[in-house]
């Protein structure tokens, strides 16, 4: 399936698709940090649209779409919102997350837990209707049928369409994957169709497989494989793929413990009074001694 787009007026000549970036591209490319975001978003009327820097490039394409799986993380991912979505709302980062499901990223702004196994997000009942409140994900790495570009593109699967029984050919992501293994094929070695399960209540997503991959598709795949774009795109970073920045709700205060390898600034010395001798008994009796001669003196003198 093809959704090239065209830039030009008039394109007589090949040109070499291997020409390396030009000084300028690489100059202007410093003024964004060198990040350019692809990915193909799902939509509730059925579509997908390829977006790059969250900008739509092409028509969207109906109900069904021919990728090929250039990447994905070995296990399912878990993300954890506190707040509800809401779509009139900006998209906020998560609170916490964890890319292979076993715990917390050291960048996650609210960890719920020391481990995903025991985290009190993960029980079921915690979430809407008896689920649980973290949910799974999958991001992989695609590229797109008849683009021959080679760009890559990051597919969110919502969590409905990860876990399931397939019939015959056609299987939610993760049966599909063990659907490959058992008759010896790889993902990136297949061209594979994401189509919405009109039979579904929700915004669900099948997955099946059409062909192998050619030739030509191959080296895209291998070029798509030795790009950091591929791996990135798999992983929940913070707003790096997503271009989301704005911070979760404020977590719960929680006690700092504050370490430095250097002492306080010692405080400004206090006065100090000093101690008052008391008075031993000898001195005391001395001192009575003393006041019954003034008085005897005193009445002499009268």
């Amino acid at each position: 399936m093809s959704n090239d787009v065209s830039i030009f007026k008039q394109q007589s000549e090949v040109i070499a698709s291997n020409r390396a970036p030009s000084a300028l591209s690489q100059e202007l490319a410093k003024s964004s940090n060198g990040i350019t975001s692809r990915r193909i978003q799902t939509n509730t009327n059925g579509t997908f649209k390829r977006l790059v820097n969250g900008e739509q490039i092409g028509d969207a394409i109906r109900g069904e779409i021919n990728v090929i799986i250039v990447w994905a993380l070995p296990t399912v991912s878990r993300v954890f919102y506190k707040e509800k979505y809401d779509p009139k709302k900006d998209a906020t980062l998560p609170n916490c997350w964890s890319n292979m499901g076993d715990k917390p990223e050291e960048s996650a702004l609210d960890p719920q837990g020391a481990s995903c196994a025991t985290c009190p997000q993960n029980i079921k009942g915690s979430g809407e209707n008896g689920g649980r409140a973290c949910r799974f994900q999958r991001r992989i790495s695609v590229l797109v049928e008849g683009d021959k570009s080679g760009d890559i593109y990051q597919f969110n699967i919502p969590a409905k369409s990860l876990f399931g029984k397939g019939v015959g050919n056609v299987h939610p992501f993760e049966s599909y994957l063990g659907f490959l293994s058992a008759n010896k094929e790889s993902p990136d070695n297949i061209v594979t169709t994401i189509s919405y399960d009109l039979n579904a209540d929700s915004m669900e997503l099948l997955f099946s497989p059409v062909r192998n991959v050619s030739d030509a598709e191959y080296e895209l795949v291998l070029a798509a494989q030795a790009n950091p774009e591929a791996k990135r795109y798999t992983q929940i970073t913070v707003a790096q793929a997503d271009n989301v920045k704005k911070l979760p709700p404020a977590a719960e205060a929680k006690p700092v413990v504050t370490r430095s390898d250097e002492p306080d600034d010692e405080p400004e010395a206090e006065e100090i009074q000093e101690p008052v001798k008391r008075a031993s008994k000898k001195d005391t009796v001395s001192l009575k001694d003393d006041i019954a001669d003034v008085l005897s003196d005193w009445t002499n003198d009268e």
